[in-house]
């Protein structure tokens, strides 16, 4: 302790030898966005780490005695859902729609309100639960999460930052949190930008733009560090592609983009029927039944159901496994909604890049395409089944061409993006997220004010989700 107040003390003193104001303003402005990056990146780090150990977990009892999943898989996520529910739940889900909410409610007449969605409890509960419910075999991802946990990260920053201190937007920290997770969690720091920028926030970017660019890549860096260089998926052979293929991309994005925004309606439909449960015991069972409906799907017809899926993607782009059975895509989306209507926390933005791979796959066999061909349609169905469930076409096209550097297909992929778009647009107006978060912002409007009081224990109201 007496080693910080000295470097603190330090620090302080050559700050103030800076004769230039504009230039130490410029530095106090920047320093909180610098140090969440930093914080975020290990945190990203840290947490991808333990999720793929989670996930070697799963692997393990597979390959040993698959019938433990009827046990560990139900024990999973009732624990998953039972940390969230206890202990923070806006903890539960994704993590994104809570952002977008934080970031809506980011003013000063319901500032203190964010609280219940981006705070230190978050994190924990988020990790914990997350983990535990991929040990499981849960199909959710760690990148919403991450999401969250970063713009959390940023908010506590805000938070703590004294009387004296210039004033910085609540709003654009989270903002940049928020992006600083993204790029973090997929090393892929354009993709954070134009997440930001089209899923996040779509005005006043100019006034926080270099705050923006800043913590995503100090962000990317810390988590480059740590890991050294590398992509999410890798390079998949691309070269030789004929003009007729395009003739199977315009199919497959209407068939990812309607496949995804049915997913989104289905889940959907669940969560506000799951409201009708009142009494705690039959919560509990329908917890447990989602834990062995994955179970029995897993053990009976096909292991590749349970976890992220970022298996089934780097299978079939780089091994000589590309072509799925056919029912790969139907188990993928219903692990995804089963897992999601849980209760637990988990993302899914993993599940839908290899829901939207699989069917990919799924095309590449049924035309019998070559290995460069078959590449493509993966590609292009990953970035047509996330279009479908963000509804950013550009955020979804941007991740996939900097997860794989594929930058020579980038036109079938933005094609891919806008026409799944197109059709997830005329199934339902709104996104999933957005659809969430409003559902969210309602909750928190309808509870109490307790401002005076530890307002991360407070329980949501029962609200609907509206179409």
């Amino acid at each position: 302790m007496n080693i910080f107040f000295r470097l603190r003390k330090i620090l302080k003193s050559k700050f103030d030898q800076v004769s230039n104001e504009r230039l130490k303003n410029n530095i106090l402005n920047a320093l909180p966005f610098w140090s969440g990056a930093f914080l975020s990146g290990c945190i990203a780090v840290l947490y991808a780490k333990l999720f793929s150990w989670a996930e070697a977990g799963t692997f393990y009892i597979f390959h040993k005695a698959s019938w433990l999943f009827f046990i560990v898989t139900p024990l999973c996520f009732l624990m998953s859902w039972w940390l969230v529910n206890k202990y923070a739940p806006y903890a539960r889900g994704s993590g994104i729609p809570q952002v977008s909410a934080a970031i809506e409610l980011s003013n000063p007449k319901h500032s203190y309100k964010v609280n219940k969605l981006l705070s230190l409890r978050i994190i924990i509960v988020k990790i914990i639960s997350s983990l535990t419910m991929v040990f499981g075999g849960g199909v959710i991802g760690r990148e919403g999460p991450t999401i969250q946990i970063s713009a959390s990260i940023f908010k506590k920053i805000n938070d703590l930052l004294p009387a004296w201190y210039p004033k910085i937007s609540k709003r654009n920290m989270i903002v940049t949190g928020a992006a600083a997770g993204l790029a973090a969690a997929f090393n892929t720091p354009l993709g954070g930008i134009v997440f930001a920028i089209e899923e996040l926030t779509k005005t006043h970017f100019s006034f926080f733009k270099s705050a923006l660019l800043t913590g995503v890549i100090i962000a990317g860096l810390t988590a480059l560090n740590f890991l050294g260089p590398y992509l999410y998926l890798g390079y998949p052979h691309l070269d030789a592609l004929p003009a007729w293929i395009m003739l199977l991309v315009i199919p497959l994005a209407v068939i990812t983009g309607f496949a995804g925004s049915c997913m989104c309606e289905l889940i959907l439909y669940i969560l506000n029927r799951k409201k009708l449960l009142r009494k705690m015991l039959v919560k509990v069972f329908f917890v447990v039944l989602c834990g062995l409906i994955i179970a029995a799907l897993a053990v009976l017809i096909d292991f590749k159901m349970m976890g992220s899926g970022k298996e089934i993607m780097v299978s079939t782009l780089f091994t000589d496994e590309k072509y799925l059975a056919w029912y790969v895509p139907l188990l993928r989306m219903g692990g995804s909604v089963v897992s999601f209507v849980a209760g637990g926390a988990g993302g899914i933005f993993a599940p839908s890049l290899s829901a939207g791979a699989s069917i990919g796959a799924v095309f590449g066999g049924f035309f019998n395409l070559t290995a460069s061909q078959a590449n493509l349609v993966i590609l292009c169905g990953m970035t047509g089944f996330l279009t479908a469930i963000t509804r950013s076409p550009f955020t979804s096209s941007i991740l996939v061409l900097e997860m794989t550097n594929s930058h020579n297909v980038i036109f079938y992929i933005m094609a891919t993006a806008l026409l799944s778009n197109m059709i997830a647009q005329a199934v339902s107006r709104h996104s999933f997220y957005d659809r969430l978060k409003d559902q969210y912002v309602r909750e928190i409007h309808l509870e109490p004010d307790t401002r005076n009081q530890d307002n991360t224990d407070a329980k949501p109201a029962e609200t609907n989700i509206q179409n």
